[in-house]
């Protein structure tokens, strides 16, 4: 792994009030994001609005698509060329995108898409908040294979998160996905901005052995394979196709075997250095509340209530909601009484919860089918249920 600091060309500094939706944009820059691909979506078009402004300030280009799905497909060109990339979406977009999704997952490439969340299904709630995609940023293109979601709570975790997103991109040569929603996005608030020496970015692995010898998807010690960029004589080839590890289309069951399960693995093996948490009183809790991106900040009353009336209650923030933390929900299985999961969105997430825990404990959902955050009191409700 090569680490550098960051680019101070254009990259704003100090305290600025922001929205999230623009924090995203200049925490991409200051990543040293340099092609942006998108198409217009209520609620993230802030994003790409902010990020069209200031990528002239920084050499690099946007352009806007014809629709989301050739969204994706210039990222994985841009990325092949050796550039860092990312886009966003909302909702219907994000569904469109997921074909090519998968082909960047199978490609093994480099890019990150912010989903400012919305109302669902279909059309849906345009303009308000939802954390309805939260399965479809995991299993949403068809196969299997593995990907990274982060989910910010707040306008500095969306400058923050977005470059975490592309460090973790360039480390495991994966799509990784930052789960915000339209109230984070709209969200205002104060957002320090390092200097960029005090910013530490992950370069991809680039290979510089022998042209005639590369190989785009060997596996290297840590189970991510070296990259070049596309135009420098390199013999190369890539495929949506089951492929070994020149790229090319092998179509038998040996190959899928060794190439589905090294995209599973690369993530898989790696969850623990991958997964970030931030937990609070949870040693000696009787009730843990588990949550994520806005309805993190929801649950801090219902959980100060319940502490006020004399319930232990302990809570994990998901930063990193996919890979799992499986292991730490195994960990305190059992020495809780309940686990408690309130969603903007009917039940999603929890259902990993509930595998992880596998009946060792009781789990509580707390649904919310969006438009809205949650009443505290209903999140209240739960918790003081929980502990019966």
């Amino acid at each position: 792994m090569k680490t550098r600091k960051a680019d101070p060309k254009g990259v704003m500094t100090g305290a600025h009030y922001l929205d999230g939706d623009f924090a995203l944009a200049e925490g991409a820059l200051a990543a040293g994001c340099r092609f942006f691909a998108g198409y217009p979506i209520t609620p993230s078009t802030e994003t790409a609005e902010r990020f069209s402004e200031r990528i002239p300030f920084v050499g690099g280009m946007f352009i806007q698509m014809e629709d989301e799905i050739a969204s994706i497909a210039a990222l994985i060109g841009a990325s092949w060329s050796g550039k860092k990339v990312m886009t966003v979406t909302s909702g219907p977009g994000f569904s469109l995108m997921m074909e090519n999704i998968g082909l960047a997952a199978m490609q093994e490439v480099p890019l990150v898409i912010a989903n400012v969340q919305r109302g669902g299904p279909s059309t849906g709630l345009p303009t308000l908040t939802g954390q309805q995609d939260m399965m479809q940023a995991r299993w949403g293109s068809h196969g299997d294979y593995r990907i990274i979601a982060l989910s910010p709570d707040s306008p500095q975790e969306c400058f923050d998160l977005t470059i975490q997103a592309f460090n973790l991109a360039e480390l495991y040569r994966v799509p990784v996905f930052i789960m915000t929603d339209e109230c984070v996005g709209h969200m205002h608030e104060k957002v320090v901005i390092p200097p960029a020496d005090e910013i530490d970015l992950v370069e991809r692995k680039w290979y510089e052995g022998p042209k005639d010898a590369y190989r785009p998807y060997k596996p290297d010690t840590d189970l991510v394979p070296f990259m070049i960029k596309t135009g420098d004589g390199y013999r190369f080839h890539t495929t949506g196709l089951t492929h070994d590890e020149r790229g090319y289309p092998v179509i038998n069951a040996e190959v899928q075997d060794w190439c589905v399960r090294h995209l599973i693995d690369k993530i898989d093996k790696n969850a623990e250095k991958i997964i970030k948490l931030e937990e609070e009183q949870v040693d000696g809790a009787e009730v843990v509340v588990l949550s994520y991106g806005i309805t993190s900040r929801v649950a801090i009353k219902a959980v100060q209530d319940a502490r006020r009336q004399g319930i232990k209650v302990g809570t994990i923030r998901l930063l990193t909601v996919w890979p799992f933390p499986e292991k730490r929900v195994q960990e305190l299985a059992g020495k809780v009484k309940a686990m408690v999961m309130p969603e903007i969105n009917m039940g999603q997430v929890v259902k990993e919860l509930e595998r992880s825990v596998a009946g060792r404990t009781k789990v509580v959902s707390v649904p919310h089918c969006g438009g809205g955050v949650h009443d505290p009191d209903v999140i209240l409700k739960a918790i003081k249920e929980a502990v019966k």
